[in-house]
């Protein structure tokens, strides 16, 4: 049973996952077409039993040979030839019985004689059967998003739709806050995987923002704004008058003022509105529940040294931005940031509340901030 933190006490990073995380599990996969598949999580899928190349074919320009019958063949002792080899092209199929391909200047046939100046090295200029893909590999590994290679991979085998697990986020721009955060977190969920759908409530107050809850069926809602202490902030009360609302001020820096909640069975993320605390909040919180429903693997940090110490107070998780120089991470800010520190970061990391901080040269596991398709 979950239970709400005292009035006016901070609910632990730690105890808001597990009440959001509890008896969540991976939406239901679908197919999609390859064009809306990129950067969606891959859900698992029927192997392949074609191979890729499905025969030896030549990996680059020149004669189809076997490579035996140019031993010892050099510009110094050229090996006369009782006929010209089969002349191929990148991608041709090898002819039966040649097992390299020889580079086009090794073979001179200017003269009555045709001559092979160079050897010929068993599987060279050949890429072989099933190289590339081998039969029984699955045309996209399950949970990882799903990148252009994987869509190249997919063309190349004849497969014309992928299964994905894309979690439906409603997502709520609360009226007067700054709409800017909004399309930030909108843009952040589509590339997490997510399917979104975003609206805005008609009005700042407790019963707008409470009448917006309702809506199209989600795996995920998140709200954007009216979460601090302001007189017009009213999202806590909006989830508490729903019966939604598990806890209001989480022990988080920045995104401390969020609320959390769950309506029916639905997670639900109340981010503040302006764009520090909204991707505090983003990545502490709203990723891990993402990452659970799309059946996302976990993502393994990058260790590397700090060039110079993290100072973090107890009792409070702080998020820190980072920057990579000289294969070292270089703190760029904590707990409060800046545009221009969430525009330069390459990586984040959590410094936990039972921390004071990692000393300089320590190594660090960073995750990016950014996933490359």
């Amino acid at each position: 049973m979950r239970t709400s933190p005292p009035a006016g006490a901070l609910m632990s990073l730690e105890a808001a996952l597990a009440a959001l995380l509890e008896g969540l599990s991976p939406v239901t996969p679908r197919l999609v077409p390859l064009d809306a598949a990129l950067g969606r999580v891959a859900a698992e899928m029927p192997i392949v039993t074609s191979a890729l190349p499905a025969c030896d074919i030549a990996a680059i320009d020149g004669w189809a040979c076997r490579a035996l019958d140019f031993v010892g063949a050099s510009a110094y002792s050229p090996l006369a030839l009782a006929s010209s080899p089969a002349r191929v092209e990148t991608g041709d199929v090898m002819p039966r019985g040649c097992d390299s391909v020889l580079q086009a200047d090794f073979l001179d046939a200017s003269g009555p004689l045709v001559l092979a100046v160079g050897e010929a090295t068993p599987g060279h200029g050949v890429r072989r059967a099933g190289e590339d893909i081998a039969p029984g590999r699955s045309p996209a590994i399950a949970g990882r998003l799903i990148r252009r290679i994987d869509l190249m991979v997919a063309r190349r085998l004849g497969i014309s739709s992928l299964a994905v697990r894309s979690p439906r986020v409603r997502l709520i721009d609360v009226l007067g806050g700054d709409t800017f955060s909004a399309r930030f977190v909108a843009d952040r969920l589509t590339a997490a995987g997510a399917t979104v759908t975003a609206i805005q409530t008609t009005a700042r107050d407790a019963a707008s923002i409470a009448a917006a809850l309702d809506g199209e069926d989600g795996d995920l809602l998140v709200l954007i704004g009216g979460t601090g202490e302001g007189r017009t902030d009213a999202t806590a009360e909006a989830l508490a008058r729903r019966g939604a609302l598990i806890a209001h001020r989480i022990a988080l820096r920045p995104g401390g003022t969020m609320a959390i909640g769950r309506l029916g069975g639905m997670p639900v993320v109340a981010l503040a509105g302006s764009p520090d605390q909204a991707l505090g909040g983003f990545l502490a919180v709203v990723q891990p529940v993402l990452m659970r429903l799309s059946g996302r693997s976990e993502t393994a940090g990058i260790f590397l040294p700090l060039s110079r110490k993290i100072a973090s107070a107890v009792g409070l998780c702080e998020i820190v931005l980072l920057g990579r120089e000289r294969d070292m991470w270089t703190p760029l800010a904590t707990g409060d940031f800046s545009l221009d520190a969430i525009r330069a970061a390459e990586a984040w990391l959590a410094v936990p509340g039972d921390s004071e901080g990692h000393a300089a040269a320590m190594p660090v596991a960073a995750f990016p901030l950014h996933d490359m398709n």
